[in-house]
């Protein structure tokens, strides 16, 4: 169930940036927050229908890493000339 949230919040903030078209880490951070937002939101309300945690203390933090991984992604993808740089 993590991962097809995960997916959720990716493919979202993915629109999310193609719809706003971001700017700088700042703004492209935002657009990252409100895909995870949206993910959220559902995972509680599934949480609260099922009475049942999604995620687990085992792989919360898991999660966090993916969490940042999307936000750096969504950044880089932004910011394509930034990755030359880095080699």
């Amino acid at each position: 169930m993590e991962i097809v949230l995960n997916m959720l919040a990716e493919a979202t903030t993915t629109e999310l940036s193609k719809a706003h078209q971001p700017e700088g880490f700042s703004e492209n951070q935002k657009i990252a927050r409100r895909g995870g937002s949206y993910a959220g939101q559902v995972r509680q309300d599934i949480e609260k229908d099922t009475g049942r945690p999604v995620i687990t203390s085992q792989n919360a933090t898991q999660l966090n890493t993916v969490v940042v991984d999307m936000i750096e992604n969504v950044a880089e993808t932004q910011n394509p000339d930034n990755n030359e740089n880095k080699s």
